[in-house]
């Protein structure tokens, strides 16, 4: 095993390398939409394995807002609507929204219990919170992508060298399902900064649908159960590395059974509801879903050596709308990647 210190020297290189990744915006696709969820999109759509020690569960979108308050730079974003619902969060775009973060108005150090979200129940749903998201961009031709997103109300982000790590409110990961005429060719599975690709056909299923691991605390998402180690991305070793992720089948989650569902225009870069009662003005917001990262001066936070991509605190997420929704590969794009697709099954 390396020293300490031999793994202390090589951290600003791996972070470096982590935070080369970016995601440009994807160019136009010819797209036609229909009026209504293609069958094929549910009954394809995956199932979810969460962790059995995680004690943060999927949570209610709209429930994130009762519990956060919008500031830029740790004030206050002056004059925002009341209640913030997620028929208005589009409104705070007008105030340079990029730079807004919805900021917990507890100390998340106090654990409330909001941020523990809603466990499945027997029935494999978050019952009472809607806690997904299927965006449906249909690319012409036959060619469907059929978006799920995943809404957690806290990330925990586990141990670095006996360190806790990159901490948010707020958590986002999807998966991504390619149809061809109606057919699931591939599979996209979101995992922090990237993630991996694999067809159809090789994965784990229950029936039709493929099945997705999601890591304790952190809930990117797997393809098989075990040890992640991730601290290279796009690189998931099925070993004990720095920084791990765990999967295993602890509870089931069905999350199209607590999802409002949408058609995505990738043309006109706009989302209509199939449910006209499914508020949309939420996936218009370009800022982020939970606190801006706390200074060095904040006592709750710490970083090893000085490394800001080691602080225990980070930045929440942005929304589904960040998330490449109109991709040219089943992957999206990164600097520094080309988009493998796994035909087998590998951590």
């Amino acid at each position: 095993m390396a020293s300490y210190s031999r793994i202390l020297h090589l951290l600003p290189v791996v972070f470096a390398f982590q935070e080369v990744l970016t995601f440009p915006l994807s160019s136009g696709l010819e797209e036609r939409q229909e009026a209504t969820v293609p069958d094929y999109v549910k009954s394809y759509a995956p199932l979810v394995w969460l962790h059995s020690e995680d004690k943060y569960f999927p949570s209610d979108i709209g429930a994130q807002l009762v519990h956060t308050k919008p500031e830029i730079d740790f004030a206050v974003v002056e004059g925002y609507p009341t209640p913030l619902t997620l028929d208005n969060l589009d409104s705070l775009n007008a105030n340079n929204g990029t730079e807004v973060y919805l900021t917990s108005v507890d100390d998340i150090t106090q654990a409330p219990s909001w941020l523990n979200g809603v466990k499945p129940d027997e029935s494999h749903q978050t019952t009472g919170a809607i806690s997904a998201a299927i965006i449906v961009n249909d690319r012409g031709q036959g060619n469907v992508d059929a978006f799920y997103m995943y809404f957690t109300a806290y990330n925990w982000g586990g141990i670095l060298l006996n360190n806790e790590v990159n901490q948010h409110v707020g958590d986002w990961e999807h998966n991504m399902i390619r149809f061809a005429n109606g057919t699931p060719t591939q599979v996209w599975y979101s995992q922090h900064g990237f993630g991996q690709a694999f067809t159809y056909d090789c994965l784990e299923k229950q029936g039709d649908r493929p099945i997705a691991y999601s890591a304790n605390g952190s809930h990117a998402v797997y393809a098989v159960t075990g040890t992640h180690d991730h601290t290279i991305p796009n690189i998931n070793l099925p070993s004990e590395g720095i920084l791990n992720d765990y999967t295993d089948q602890g509870t089931l989650w069905d999350p199209t059974l607590s999802a409002y569902s949408y058609s995505f225009d990738a043309n006109s870069n706009t989302f209509s509801a199939y449910d006209p009662s499914h508020p949309t003005a939420w996936l218009r917001f370009v800022g982020r879903w939970g606190d801006q990262q706390y200074p060095d001066s904040d006592p709750r936070q710490h970083k090893i050596l000085g490394i800001d991509a080691t602080a225990k605190f980070s930045d929440g997420p942005s929304g589904p709308q960040d998330k490449q929704l109109n991709r040219e590969d089943v992957c999206p794009e990164a600097d520094g990647y080309v988009c493998n697709v796994r035909t087998e099954l590998s951590a």
